[in-house]
């Protein structure tokens, strides 16, 4: 009889999974699957690379307790995760721990199980790479042994007539233990270990020598009290007419070298084709050791190279830039001519390597660095700061001449770029600033051209800027928020306000009356405030971009989220109703690795519970790398965490990516309720947000509601919150305590 298509189907399943485990339990490498930084599933392999009693003792433990340390552990995920979050592999060596505490260096190969849900977990194939690079340190180190050798050690010279020794120096005399004199008008003989191995000698050497060919070989000759030792031998007559002119001898210890070649046979035999290759180094001739000596010069020279211009378009890049730029002003400043430094900047460079991958980038900007090197001077010098940041110093160019070439310039690199099959049309903007007028030294002008080309950004993009006072003084001021931000939070100048949240209810039949009936406070969004004894109330939205840019709003933000979560247990134990808290996060705060474990951390300490923690990040913050942002999104989320998209509308959003988002609620941007009761278009949007939302199972709070029209309008539309100046303004702990004791007082 026939086996019944789904028995045979079971049957194969059973011999597939049968195979698998086979190839697991035999595997020369550790296999491991790893969930959640949880060991899933390993092989025998993996275990004995780690020292686990068995692949089930693995199962379940944590892969942090793997590394060195933990840091090293978190710095190894976030490299890799670059990688394998687009579908790749990603490939690394990196210090492990074993079960017993050893470290050992192992060769790491991952990849996501499905790239495109990343909490599925990974497979790691793991291969134990101590031996081997323990093998290539020793290996170094006997390079440098034997370099020194070949540098400083005294070689031996005999001098040899029909065999005998005519004259010898006293180097070669200790090489083979005998005293001054001693081997004068003896045979060869003496140095060789047996009769035949002397005469195998003369067989081999004469014969070359005979042909005026130098000879050279490595022979195990024997010392005085017959101990055997490796020389490396090089022969030549010193007459090649006449062999009985007799010929010089260059002799050399190599024993160290062929011990230790044999014992790295021994250790690793993979490194048989490398020693061979260090052997034969070593064995040149004085000729090859200056070829070699010419060759390290002309790496030098590389280097050299290397150091003052940019690898990619061999332009200069910021160090030689510096020289020149100094020597061109000191020419200028002596000759009293007019010079122009020009910064320029791709716009939205970063979605070329992001969509098209950074190999076109990088063809891209070579392309670029041609096209301004091209239309430039021979006097004038273009380089490469890095990114796509090029600046040029322009000797001998006035404004009239610096508009010119920056115009012509805007046209060279706007026009089309041909990478592979890829058409590609970027815009630059450029700043320029003038010397003597906008600086005297290059730093001062690069940052004026610099401060230049941001305000040709900030205009628009795709322009020219030259700089002005205007901006001389901007960036003198952000200059001194930066420097007194710094040290802000150590002297007590931040401080938290709290706007409330408040939920709609619906109310049927209500007027548009101003009242705010129907509104019920759930909740408060932390904002940060500063007030610097000098300045007074400095502008979030001056000294937050600041922060971010400076890398101080990661030590801001945590004491944001502390003291935010610390307010809240404060107003718990002074008998508010349960709400909710807000905290704003920054792009740079979401992108940083220690972001879950952060808020973990500040919520154990403040003994709050995750789910009366809100975060709000804007839509630019999620979009930047929504791969990235999912992965944070779900362990926040997995913490109890809730999560927000604050100013939604203004940004973009992708739906696909929006829906795979662990948020709870958008937020609705002030800029699209400002005009509810005026726009159709607004409230076109407004409403298509709600609906969205609804669809999407997401809850929507809107922001700046300032009168009862908008408050009104967003009622009916099912909007589930709002906040703004018409039911109250940010106020500070104490009044915020205040104002929602006395509206539950109303409410009584």
């Amino acid at each position: 009889m026939c086996e019944a298509p789904e028995s045979a189907h079971s049957s194969a399943l059973s011999q597939a999974l049968r195979e698998l485990d086979v190839i697991l339990a035999n595997a020369g490498v550790g296999i491991v699957f790893v969930k959640a930084r949880r060991l899933v599933r390993c092989n025998q392999r993996y275990s004995e690379i780690y020292g686990f009693n068995s692949p089930e003792a693995a199962v379940g433990r944590s892969s942090l307790e793997l590394y060195a340390s933990e840091q090293e552990a978190r710095s190894l995920g976030s490299r890799a995760y670059a990688v394998l979050s687009t579908g790749e592999t990603f490939r690394g060596e990196q210090i492990m721990r074993r079960q017993n505490g050893e470290l050992f260096w192992a060769h790491l190969t991952g990849r996501l199980i499905d790239p495109d849900n990343p909490a599925d977990g990974s497979i790691w194939i793991v291969d134990d790479i101590h031996e081997r690079k323990l093998a290539d340190a020793a290996l170094e180190d006997l390079s440098a042994e034997q370099q020194l050798i070949l540098d400083h050690a005294m070689v031996g010279i005999v001098f040899l007539r029909d065999r005998r020794v005519t004259r010898v120096n006293r180097a070669f005399e200790q090489l083979f233990g005998y005293g001054p004199g001693e081997l004068d008008g003896q045979f060869s003989r003496a140095w060789y270990l047996s009769d035949e191995d002397w005469k195998a000698a003369g067989d081999l050497c004469y014969e070359p020598l005979a042909r005026g060919e130098a000879f050279q070989a490595e022979m195990l000759l024997g010392r005085k009290d017959g101990t055997p030792v490796w020389c490396e031998v090089r022969s030549k007559a010193i007459d090649r007419s006449d062999l009985s002119r007799g010929s010089i001898w260059i002799t050399q210890d190599i024993t160290a070298r062929k011990l230790a070649e044999q014992e790295l046979v021994h250790a690793k035999h993979q490194l048989e084709v490398l020693v061979a290759q260090r052997t034969e180094q070593l064995s040149q001739t004085v000729a090859a050791l200056e070829q070699k000596i010419a060759e390290q010069q002309a790496a030098e020279a590389h280097i050299q190279r290397l150091a003052m211009f940019d690898g990619l378009t061999g332009l200069p890049n910021r160090h030689l830039l510096a020289d020149r730029a100094t020597q061109a002003i000191d020419i200028a400043r002596r000759g009293a001519e007019p010079l122009a430094v020009l910064f320029l900047d791709l716009d939205h460079f970063k979605n070329v390597n992001d969509s098209l991958g950074h190999r076109v980038g990088d063809a891209l900007l070579v392309q670029l660095a041609a096209r301004l090197r091209g239309a430039v001077r021979e006097q004038d010098t273009v380089a490469r700061m890095g990114g796509d940041e090029f600046v040029l110093v322009l000797p001998q160019t006035d404004i009239a001449g610096a508009a010119h070439l920056a115009a012509k310039l805007m046209a060279l690199a706007s026009a089309p770029y041909q990478v592979e099959q890829h058409e590609l049309t970027v815009t630059p903007s450029m700043g320029i600033a003038m010397f003597p007028t906008d600086g005297d030294d290059f730093d001062t002008l690069c940052k004026c051209a610099d401060a230049a080309m941001y305000r040709a950004k900030k205009d628009g993009r795709n322009a020219y800027r030259f700089f002005t006072s205007e901006m001389q003084a901007q960036s003198a001021r952000v200059l001194l928020l930066e420097n007194a931000l710094r040290r802000a939070l150590h002297r007590q100048q931040l401080s938290l306000h709290y706007q409330p949240l408040f939920a709609l209810e619906a109310r049927p039949g209500e007027s548009a009356d101003g009242s705010d009936g129907g509104a019920r406070i759930v909740g408060a969004e932390a904002l940060l405030r500063w007030h610097h004894p000098e300045l007074g109330w400095v502008s979030p939205a001056e000294f937050i971009p600041i922060a971010e840019t400076s890398g101080l709003i990661l030590p801001i933000g945590e004491w944001v989220l502390r003291e935010a979560l610390s307010q809240l247990r404060r107003w718990d134990d002074a008998g508010l109703p349960e709400l909710t808290m807000a905290v704003n996060l920054s792009a740079v705060q979401f992108r940083h690795d220690d972001l879950p474990e952060l808020v973990g951390r500040v919520l154990g300490d403040t003994g709050m519970p995750a789910e009366r923690l809100e975060l709000e990040l804007t839509e630019g913050a999620a979009m930047d790398n929504p791969a990235v942002a999912i992965t944070v999104m779900n362990e926040l989320h997995a913490r109890g965490v809730r999560l927000a998209i604050d100013d939604f509308g203004t940004g973009y959003s992708s739906l696909s990516h929006l829906k795979k988002f662990r948020v709870s609620k958008l937020k609705i941007d002030q800029s699209f309720v400002r005009d509810l009761t005026e726009d159709a278009e607004d409230r076109a949007i407004v409403d298509a947000v709600i609906r969205m939302a609804e669809a999407l199972g997401l809850q929507t709070l809107a922001e700046g509601v300032e009168t009862p029209g908008q408050l009104d309008f967003l009622r009916r539309q099912g909007c589930q919150a709002v906040q703004g100046y018409l039911l109250s303004r940010p106020l500070p702990a104490d009044a915020f305590a205040e104002f929602v004791l006395a509206r539950a007082m109303v409410s009584v």
